[in-house]
């Protein structure tokens, strides 16, 4: 099919009659999202979308989280590659962003385009999953317990989660509670100090965020996920600097990719003794 001209396309707010389409186009990439995980980024995020008379040819998302925002998923059709498009749909997703510092996850590849707009790597994050195997789990620190959380936890979890990201997630968690299948944490002196959420994701699921205050819980409270889903497709995005690569690797969680970390202004900056060890997504942070 022949490609119109520029001029003729369509850029508009994306609304939940998009998300078929929006999806299709990942699908044609091979990227794994499901159509619930485009419908939760479109509930808690500025959707935008292009079009070729009635057919969808390109995506994006700016997610507001506080005074950050991360901007994600900007899909261009093949058909339509080298037409400015992509430059247009983030355009309109930085403008979404206003007074906000915007934030995205690039492939290695795609980073130079990104920091010729202005971004400037500051991490990187490593993309883990596979067939996830049941790992022994090490003792906790004296006066640390692990159970499963309770609704009535939920603002101590977004304390913890503001407090590892930098970014205001009540948004992202409300919308993730009812679809997270297993939670879990780690209590000391009767305060919640660390949590880890296990939800459908993709081919499998999904662990993350995991929030703690070592390396050590943060090891503990995933591995107690993966032993309530022995032998399930798992996927897992880390920072590259946490420690836990190694460790992922033994539970059957193999490194396939890793993308770079970038900000457009100063990046957020973890608090209270706490940091996020997975994201909830690449494309929420």
């Amino acid at each position: 099919m022949s490609a119109s001209h520029p001029s003729d396309y369509v850029y508009r707010p994306m609304t939940a009659a998009d998300l078929c389409a929006a999806h299709a186009l990942s699908v044609q990439l091979k990227w794994p999202h499901r159509l619930d995980d485009w419908a939760m980024l479109q509930r808690v995020s500025a959707g935008f979308v292009v079009l070729d008379g009635e057919r969808l040819i390109g995506t994006a998302f700016a997610c507001p989280q506080g005074d950050f925002a991360t901007i994600g998923l900007v899909i261009v059709s093949d058909d339509y590659q080298g037409k400015g498009i992509g430059r247009q749909l983030m355009e309109q997703a930085l403008d979404a962003c206003q007074a906000r510092t915007p934030m995205l996850n690039a492939t290695l590849a795609g980073a130079p385009l990104y920091a010729s707009q202005g971004f400037v790597e500051f991490g990187r994050i490593q993309q883990h999953q596979g067939q996830a195997h049941a790992p022994a789990l090490t003792s906790l620190a004296e006066g640390e317990a692990c159970r499963a959380l309770t609704a009535a936890d939920q603002q101590q979890l977004l304390t913890l989660a503001n407090a590892a990201s930098g970014l205001d997630r009540r948004a992202v968690l409300d919308d993730l509670a009812p679809v997270v299948e297993q939670s879990v944490g780690i209590q000391r002196d009767g305060q919640l100090r660390a949590f880890a959420l296990m939800r459908p994701f993709g081919r499998g699921r999904c662990i993350g965020p995991v929030v703690a205050e070592n390396l050590e819980q943060a090891e503990y409270l995933i591995g107690t996920l993966l032993n309530q889903v022995p032998d399930a497709f798992v996927r897992i995005d880390i920072p590259a600097d946490c420690g836990l690569a190694e460790w992922l690797e033994t539970a059957g969680l193999k490194q396939i990719d890793t993308v770079a970390q970038m900000a457009r202004g100063t990046p957020p900056a973890a608090a209270n003794g706490v940091r996020q060890f997975a994201l909830v997504t690449q494309a929420i942070g």
